[in-house]
């Protein structure tokens, strides 16, 4: 479990989380939704000790990640994060981009690793593009790239950060259909996106956020379908004009 109490994060004088509480099973995709600025992308961060905080806690499987004792880069190796940028290594083949971090943080011989790394391409339908450079990759394919990275430390956890938002439409169905491959399978995920289908369809738990505080927290029937705070209703409306509240299923077509 992940447990958030009472977080407090601040830039000097600008309060960016303000007494968040959240907690998060194991088995579980929670949705973090809510405006540019909501202190989603933040809250993610602090939750893999990227970011410190200045008040309360956060557990993961009984661990304080901000504690004085932690061993913050064991504990990561718990936490795969996937940002919005692919941070691929562009002079490495996809394989090589995989086996990289097994190799040097948990020291496997280059054969365990790269044989670990095909697993995990093949995992998110890649298989047959291990050799291909970067370059040669489209930006769906680079995403799937960055999440066989991330899973290839073999996490127990999951926090993808707005993944989506800097691909083509046509590109957005391969990479969701992988997160929910991956929740098919069991696994925990913290996922901030402002793809409101996805969400509808996929999560658990929906927890929106306003102004650093969590506003409203409930199923996506609760939140997303019959939200009862006004900022949530008010966001909602925003989306559904951006067009993002509508449509037919995403369906899944690696190419």
């Amino acid at each position: 479990m992940i447990e958030i109490k009472n977080v407090r994060k601040t830039y000097g004088p600008l309060t960016v989380l303000n007494g968040i509480d959240l907690s998060i099973n194991k088995g579980e995709l929670v949705c973090l939704i809510g405006a540019s600025g909501s202190g989603k992308s933040t809250l993610l961060q602090c939750i893999n000790g990227l970011e410190s905080i200045q008040g309360g806690e956060i557990w993961v499987d009984g661990t304080s990640v901000h504690g004085t004792g932690t061993k913050i880069n064991r504990l990561r190796r718990k936490l795969g994060i996937v940002f919005q940028q692919y941070n691929a290594f562009p002079h490495l083949s996809a394989i090589e981009n995989v086996a990289l971090a097994p190799r040097v943080v948990a020291k496997m011989s280059k054969k365990a690793a790269m044989a670990l790394a095909q697993k995990h391409l093949d995992h998110v339908g890649l298989g047959e593009k291990a050799g291909m450079l970067p370059s040669h990759l489209s930006g769906g394919q680079l995403q799937r790239l960055a999440i066989a990275r991330a899973l290839a430390m073999e996490p127990e956890y999951m926090l993808f950060d707005e993944v989506t938002s800097a691909l083509d439409p046509e590109l957005v169905g391969e990479v969701l259909e992988t997160m929910r491959l991956l929740k098919s399978e069991g696994m925990t995920m913290v996922v901030v996106t402002h793809d409101i289908n996805f969400v509808r369809e996929s999560a658990d738990r929906v927890a929106f956020l306003h102004k650093g505080e969590v506003c409203e927290l409930g199923s996506a029937y609760e939140v997303i379908d019959n939200p009862q705070q006004v900022q949530t209703q008010k966001f909602l409306r925003r989306e559904s004009r951006g067009s993002r509240l509508d449509g037919p299923p995403l369906s899944l077509s690696y190419g």
